[in-house]
């Protein structure tokens, strides 16, 4: 049994309680509330700390195991050297606070399993297997020859091309096959690619029904990467669960949203992280230039039009020296107060409206609340005070994932 004892909790939705009491039996909580009602739990190992709260969520991650922002590079490398350079990227997470990954392609699918045989420390992660997307679009890589990219999708790379409703079914299939938990589609062009324009849509709406479709037969969601209105309407009529970016979100498709319950998924970070690094290759980074604004003004708008909103970074690079690499997920909490959201919006953002993007398969997580999962964090100071203490993971003094510490 494990008992914290918090001069504050924030439980991740609803109000803080000051002079808190967390208990943990196995890999549950069992209760979070007052100390002054708090059960009697003398044999318990006892932690106290200035602050507990849940353990994050990031819910647009990339394991990929890549040293540059030019990802028409990766197929070039080994998948075995990149998979070892993402067990590095798990530790990294872990300090960071982050104790819950949807992975939205990559080598997630693999390493979940290391994870779980107990060989590699790293979060809970929630793979999407390969990226879907139409030929020619965000997930295709343009400079190679297209039977090359074709023969890389179905031999376990990370990026599928798929074109019309029955060849989306069976790229669904495959990833369910591998026991993905939640399917990735390009719904718009994007940044990183290098011809297509993100303001377009791609898969039509036939195409993203039968994806849907498909992924809902066994409970999984659906995370539509989407820039540009046009997909991200398309995308919401064909009943996804998320939309990544949103960039040209405005009031229309933010009431779709609200309406069908889908979530925006935030990855303000890695348009900052482009944005300061220069890192992108050349046609990247004219693009992101071009929708930085544009992506900052959606996110506020969003906030104000009453969508829900989950945090997601994008991070994908391995080593810390490195723009947009796995550690710097906290920074992200930072950028949504800058955009108007107040700290505890950004932390409800980033726990417990986190499980939520995995629809039907959503775990009790991202609370602290008698039942839930015990993954959580201690931190030395005060992040509703200064929501960049969240950004630095020195000051995060304990990690506990599924009720053991892994940090601390």
């Amino acid at each position: 049994m494990l008992r914290i004892e918090a001069n504050l909790m924030i439980p991740g939705r609803g109000e803080p309680t000051r002079d808190a009491v967390v208990v943990v039996e196995d890999a549950t909580v069992t209760y979070a509330g007052p100390a002054r009602t708090a059960p009697e739990s003398s044999n318990a190992e006892t932690v106290r700390a200035p602050v507990v709260m849940p353990g994050l969520w990031d819910c647009h991650g990339h394991f990929i195991g890549v040293r540059s922002l030019d990802l028409s590079r990766m197929p070039q490398e080994p998948a075995a050297l990149r998979a070892a350079r993402a067990t590095r990227d798990l530790r990294a997470a872990l300090n960071a606070g982050i104790t819950s990954v949807r992975e939205v392609g990559g080598l997630g699918i693999h390493l979940v399993r290391a994870v779980a045989e107990g060989l590699v420390e790293g979060p809970h992660i929630y793979p999407a297997g390969a990226i879907l997307s139409t030929t020619g679009g965000h997930g295709d890589l343009h400079g190679y020859p297209l039977p090359w990219i074709v023969d890389y999708g179905h031999t376990g790379g990370e990026l599928r091309l798929a074109d019309g409703p029955a060849e989306c079914a069976k790229a669904v299939r495959e990833q369910l096959r591998r026991n993905a938990k939640v399917i990735k589609v390009c719904a718009s062009g994007g940044v990183l690619s290098e011809v297509d324009h993100p303001i377009h849509q791609q898969f039509t709406g036939a195409e993203l029904r039968a994806i849907v479709e498909v992924a809902g037969m066994a409970d999984r969601t659906v995370a539509a990467h989407c820039h540009g209105k046009p997909g991200i309407m398309a995308a919401v009529e064909a009943g996804v669960g998320t939309i990544e970016h949103g960039t040209f979100l405005d009031e229309e498709a933010a009431a779709a949203m609200r309406e069908t319950g889908a979530i925006l998924v935030t990855t303000r970070t890695i348009v900052q992280e482009i944005l300061e690094s220069k890192a992108a290759p050349p046609y990247g980074q004219a693009k992101l230039e071009a929708i930085a604004d544009r992506h900052g003004a959606a996110m506020t708008l969003a906030r104000e039009n009453g969508v829900r909103v989950a945090m997601g970074t994008d991070l994908a690079l391995s080593g810390d020296e490195l723009p947009a690499s796995w550690g710097r997920n906290g920074r992200e909490l930072v950028l949504l107060t800058e955009l108007g959201f107040t700290p505890i919006e950004a932390i409800e953002a980033a726990t417990a409206t986190g499980p939520a993007t995995l629809g039907p398969q959503a775990p009790r997580s991202g609370q602290l609340v008698a039942g839930y999962d015990a993954d959580l964090l201690t931190l030395d100071a005060d992040p509703l005070a200064d929501i960049a203490v969240l950004a630095d993971p020195s000051h995060i003094t304990g990690v506990w994932k599924a009720g053991r510490r892994v940090k601390g």
